[in-house]
């Protein structure tokens, strides 16, 4: 497997909310974090054309997977630039453990991109 491509991870701000002590997800430009990810390997996963009473929506997915021993600072939160894409991270990021060494194995998750 190869581990040579090129992603971004770009994490909301957060803007405050009257009804919320947290905060709020801020995704204006000024306001998100930007950090390029170690080398991944990025893979093509699922393509679902839906259909709803106004629209027609195409739902694209991959699977991003980190090198071995590799950490990810990515959340479920947040979203990742690949390709000239910006992509939700869909579902929770996991970690797999080394069955053989102990520790961290591999990092993977999917993203999906909307469009129609």
């Amino acid at each position: 497997m190869w581990f040579d491509q090129a992603a971004v991870r770009v994490r909301a701000g957060r803007k405050p909310d009257r009804g919320n002590p947290d905060g709020v997800p801020d995704w204006s430009p000024p306001a998100v974090g930007r950090a390029d990810l170690p080398p991944l390997n990025i893979q093509p996963r699922v393509q679902d054309e839906g259909t709803e009473a106004d629209r027609s929506p195409v739902i694209t997915g991959w699977r991003i997977q980190a090198d071995h021993g590799v950490d990810l600072d990515v959340t479920a939160q947040d979203r990742i630039e690949w390709d000239g894409l910006l992509l939700e991270v869909d579902g929770e990021i996991a970690q797999w453990p080394d069955p053989v060494e102990g520790g961290l194995d591999h990092v993977e998750f999917n993203v999906v991109r909307v469009t129609g």
